[in-house]
This record gives C-alpha cells, structure tokens and sequence, in this order.
C-alpha cells in the first residue's frame, strides 16, 4: 500500500482515538464558531459515508440460507433480546432524556458493525456465516426500525414514520443499490481477487472521514448545550457500558451453549456489534445532536468490547 493510502487509512485503523478526538475538536470549535451551516450536508455525508460499506455485497448472500439455524437465533437476538434489553436501560435511566434513548433505540436496531467479518476473521470464527449474518441483519433491520422506534420511544418523543422510512431508504437503500451496482461494474472490468485485495481493504477509509464529519457537525452545532449539561455524557457513557456488558454477555452465553467454537464466535460478532454508521447517519438527520452523540460514543465501547471478547475466545480454547 502507497505511503498516501497508509496516511489515508489512519482515522479508520484508529478509531479509538478518531472519534475522542474528534468528539473534543468539534467540543473546542463548537464554542468558539457557529458551525450549524454544517448541518445542510449532514444527509448527503450519510448516504457517501454508508455507500463504501456495500461496495462487495453480493445478492446471492441475501437470499442464502445455508446457516438458516444461527441466522433465526441472530434474528432473536438481534430483533426481540437486544431491543428489549435497550428498552429496559432507556426506560431506567433515559426516560427523561428522549433522545439519547431515541440513540440507544437506533442503536439496538441496527445489527453488524463494519468490523463484523473482520473480527469474526481474526477470531477464527465462521466468515461465511458471518457475512450471511451481516447482509440479513442489516435488511430486516432497516424494514423493522421505524416501527420498533415508534414502540420503543414513540411514548417519549414524537416518531415521524414517514421520515424515518424516508431518511433509512436513502441513507441505506439507496447506497446498498448503489453499490451492488457498483460492484457487479467493476466485476466486468476486473477479477474479484482484485477487488478484494486491492479495492475493498480501502473501502472503510472513506466511511471513516463521513463519519467524522457527522460526529464533528453534530458534537459542534450543540457545544454549549453539552458542556452545560455536562451530566448528559456522563450518564449516556454510563447506559452504554451497561448495554455491551449486556448484549455481548447474552451473545456468549447462547453462542458458547448451542453452537461450536466458529458458529459461536459468528453470533457474538453478528449480534453484539451495531451498525454505528448507519445509526449515527439516521440520529442525527432524525432525532438530533443528543441521540448522534449517543450513538458516536459507541465507537468508543463497541472496538474494545470486541478485541477483548476476541482475547477471551482465544484463551478458553
């Protein structure tokens, strides 16, 4: 790789320390400049930050059900355990925050992180399985959000169906289509061993500096709401943490009990990771500044979770 992807690829390797930085940058600008004109391309940001991801993506994966039995025990999981679980933490602790809880709800809905094959790679799980999982979680989940929001916190803060409908078609459909066009174009001018080697590792990249630009414009458009409520990132760290104790301790446990080492390393990597870029590009053209900065300090759990967990599977076996 060339000097300027390795300098290129530096916020995507580096996420731990990305999103701090740029979570107390945009803090810093925030107070000292009005950046709410940032705001206008928050929506376009997010369908070129998610449209990388499904660059790859094949149509077959869709419609494949050869792990038709770990795909319904993710389906449990990821669309009746982890909502409820969410639910339960919002109710306790977010009932007087709508919109963090409005965060915590996107998050539980959105399965598969951007690292869930890579992870489940390093782990030695099952990556076949894995990219079933990643393809039908990220499907049903975006069918099923709108609804499990209105649910969930519908009670709270006021749920517009049709712009949540709206805002995840363009923000996920419009890029999955996209790039399964993409990728079936490139396939007529290169091999897909090329693809793989040389386009795809460089892919996540580009989601990095969407991301980025989201977690800064929603971070410094409300700056002096949040040091003034300083409590609020205190108290949506504090929910979080819980949260991945949770979901990753539940993933294990029916992981470790009815599947073998792979398949179980699979579950846990389909399930207890999220789609933060997917849910930070719909919290913050939905909800707001609150609910984008519930979902970005998920970067900050969601990696360590799944190094450690990595570590732990390693050592038992």
């Amino acid at each position: 790789m060339s000097t300027f992807w390795k300098i290129f690829m530096i916020p995507n390797r580096n996420i731990v320390y990305t999103v701090p930085l740029t979570i107390l940058s945009g803090l810093i600008v925030g107070l000292l400049f009005d950046t709410s004109g940032l705001r206008d391309y928050v929506l376009i940001v997010s369908i070129l930050m998610v449209y990388p991801l499904m660059i790859g993506l094949k149509i077959s994966e869709i419609f494949n059900l050869k792990y038709i039995k770990l795909i319904n025990t993710s389906l449990l999981i990821n669309f009746i355990s982890i909502p409820l679980i969410a639910y339960l933490l919002g109710f306790m602790f977010l009932r007087n925050q709508p919109e963090l809880f409005a965060g915590l709800a996107i998050i539980a809905l959105l399965p598969t992180g951007t690292m869930t094959v890579a992870f489940t790679l390093i782990a030695k799980g099952n990556v076949p399985a894995s990219l079933q999982l990643t393809v039908v979680g990220l499907v049903i989940g975006a069918i099923l959000a709108p609804w499990y929001l209105l649910v969930m916190v519908g009670q709270f803060i006021p749920i517009d169906l049709m712009q949540v409908f709206q805002t995840i078609f363009m923000v996920i459909f419009i890029p999955l289509i996209a790039g399964l066009i993409t990728y079936y174009a490139l396939l007529t001018k290169i091999p897909e061993t090329t693809f793989k080697e040389k386009i795809k590792p460089k892919l996540p990249g580009f989601t990095a500096y969407g991301m980025i630009y989201i977690i800064f414009t929603s971070i410094s458009i409300n700056a002096n709401r949040i040091v003034s409520d300083w409590h609020l990132l205190l108290l949506a760290v504090f929910v979080l943490f819980l949260f991945y104790i949770a979901i990753f301790s539940l993933s294990y446990f029916i992981g470790k009990r009815f599947y073998t080492r792979e398949n179980c390393i699979s579950l846990v990597y389909g399930t207890a990771l999220r789609n933060l870029a997917i849910g930070l590009g719909l919290a913050v053209t939905t909800f707001g500044a609150d609910a984008a900065l519930m979902v970005a300090l998920c970067f900050l759990f969601q990696q360590q979770f799944a190094v450690q967990f990595g570590r732990i599977i390693n050592k038992s076996n």
